[in-house]
């Protein structure tokens, strides 16, 4: 609002010469009843003043027009900024935020919460500028005609402020209850139907449908309990205003048969507290406004302010390529007090192979979150070229790696932006060639478009192994210097593995790069293996080694072989 005050300033403006062209309405009403009883002492005609009100209430709507847009217009600039804001601050964050956040809830934000802090400093600042301006202006104005009579007439105005302040106390914790249960209904219609096969497949239907409608019938219940406490306020406002005027009409019918104010006074009087009804209405409104968008403001609130775990320090460097490779040293990692990772050491050298292998829930997939950081690392613990990765920037880290997560995420595009994806020119030949590479070559051929078929929702066009492939594809396109892959053939027939793994060996050159795998096959071409048990590395060395050991590799290598010759 401090960076738009000159939009509002336009807009209070015109909010100002608005309230004075109406202001001079009821006193223009004044001279012409005025002129009508005393003709002989009028300093209008009745038909100038007839006239005046006219061109008045004709420059009254000009200038509301005026008053409204700059106010309401800079409402939705501080809306669209926001958003922004939230946007980018989102983009910032890291898994750690996102594990603990819900997809519905951070929706709602972003759409109700947005739209209750665009009302309150739209609607609501015009609204409480202007209801400043007629109260100081109207009651100014009443004191001039008769001041006994004014204050009879704002009475129980008083009265009235105490009961909305105390009903307004309550307001802001309802507010804030409908807004976390909307949250809720919203995360579930959107959990529902991202996972609407499963459910179908598992005939939940019923049950998911139970569930919703326990949602929205606590949401409903919330929001009926803030109805009814703000439906307390409108009546205590228009038994404030009713009174008022029944007063005026008593004492002032009074003041003018006694001879006391002039039947124009009345009429003017009378005008300026009618004017005063609506800003005494709306000043519910504004309360409930305001106690709406504070609670909404909260809730962005806890968005614009969360830190992201990992980020880069002042002095990060910057990496252009791998030399010497990559070193993990005594490296360990815990996830809400249950440890991961315990005392990993290992060195890969610039070029090298590196299988990774162990039990579900070994540490696997931590051990390579960590080298891209999408996990926060400790100082001292992961070095590449002898750098702390935490001393290299997060961009400059993340473009020398190409990382194929256990589930691939596709976006609702064509297979060809999906791949390039990470490429700023999304190149035929590249995207071609590495598809190829990733065994999805034959797959695109199939399709009616090519590489121009919509993947849909998630890649739902697409089966599990497509998505593995495709996914791999993205990876390469980048021509990354270490490449990262997690588990990346797990949906994949023994076939098409063997396929692959042969295009991925002319890929591997002389990148770095460590696959993640439960699947024996999958080292071929891997130099060396680590087994990792409950967070450490129990076994280390050749694949062809490690089976005349005769340990946890040999035997995960002949439980594999059994498997294929039963399956056979």
């Amino acid at each position: 609002m401090r960076n738009l005050r000159r939009r509002y300033a336009v807009g209070c403006f015109f909010l100002c010469a608005t309230n004075g062209l109406a202001l001079l309405i009821p006193w223009f009403m004044k001279l012409a009843v005025d002129g009508l009883q005393y003709p002989q002492a009028a300093r209008f005609s009745p038909t100038t003043c007839s006239i005046c009100i006219l061109l008045l209430a004709s420059l009254h709507c000009v200038t509301r027009i005026f008053s409204r847009t700059s106010i309401l217009n800079a409402a939705r600039i501080i809306e669209f900024r926001i958003r922004e804001d939230l946007f980018q601050r989102l983009m910032l964050l890291d898994q750690h935020f996102f594990s603990n956040s819900r997809t519905g809830d951070i929706l709602s934000r972003f759409a109700n919460d947005l739209t209750n802090v665009r009302m309150l400093t739209g609607f609501g600042a015009m609204s409480a500028v202007n209801t400043v301006i007629i109260y100081l202006a109207s009651v100014t104005l009443m004191l001039r005609i008769n001041p006994w009579l004014t204050f009879w007439a704002i009475l129980p105005f008083p009265l009235m402020v105490l009961l909305v302040k105390k009903i307004s106390r309550r307001l802001f914790q309802r507010s804030l209850e409908a807004q976390e249960e909307l949250a809720r209904l919203s995360n579930q219609a959107e959990e529902s139907v991202s996972a609407i096969r499963l459910i179908k497949s598992y005939c939940r239907e019923e049950h998911v449908q139970e569930q919703f409608g326990l949602t929205g019938d606590r949401y409903l219940k919330s929001n009926l309990r803030l109805a009814r406490l703000r439906g307390l306020v409108i009546p205590v406002i228009a038994a404030a205003t009713g009174a008022g005027t029944l007063i005026v009409l008593f004492v002032g019918g009074r003041l003018v048969i006694t001879g006391s104010i002039s039947l124009g006074d009345f009429v003017a009087f009378s005008g300026y507290l009618a004017m005063l009804v609506w800003p005494t209405a709306v000043m519910g409104w504004i309360l409930t406004l305001a106690q709406r968008g504070a609670a909404s403001m909260s809730r962005l609130a806890f968005i614009l302010t969360s830190r992201a775990e990992v980020e880069d320090p002042s002095d990060a460097e910057t990496v252009s390529e791998v030399k010497s490779g990559i070193e993990f040293r005594d490296a360990t990692f815990a996830f809400e007090g249950n440890q991961v990772l315990n005392g990993i050491s290992f060195r890969v050298a610039a070029g090298e192979k590196l299988g990774i292998t162990g039990a579900v829930g070994s540490g696997k997939s931590t051990l390579i979150r960590l080298i891209p950081r999408l996990l926060p690392a400790q100082n001292g613990m992961i070095f590449i070229d002898g750098r702390d990765v935490n001393r290299i920037s997060l961009t400059s880290l993340r473009q020398l790696i190409g990382y194929v997560p256990q589930e691939a995420f596709l976006f609702s595009r064509s297979i060809r932006e999906n791949i390039g994806y990470g490429l700023m020119d999304q190149d035929t030949d590249t995207i071609a060639r590495v598809s190829r590479q990733a065994g999805f070559s034959e797959d695109v051929q199939k399709f009616h478009d090519g590489l121009d078929t919509l993947v849909g929702e998630r890649g739902v066009a697409l089966s599990g192994g497509q998505k593995q492939r495709l996914a791999i594809a993205r990876a390469l396109a980048t021509d990354p210097s270490i490449l990262l892959l997690d588990d990346p053939l797990s949906a994949v027939d023994a076939g098409r593995e063997d396929e692959i793994l042969g295009e991925l060996g002319t890929f591997y050159s002389n990148r770095t790069v460590l696959i993640v795998s439960q699947r024996v096959s999958a080292f071929r071409d891997c130099d060396r293996v680590i087994v990792l048990k409950e967070g450490a590395i129990v076994e280390e060395g050749r694949p062809d080694e490690l089976l005349t050991r005769g340990g946890i590799y040999a035997g995960m290598s002949r439980m594999q072989r059994l498997q294929e010759e039963l399956g056979a």
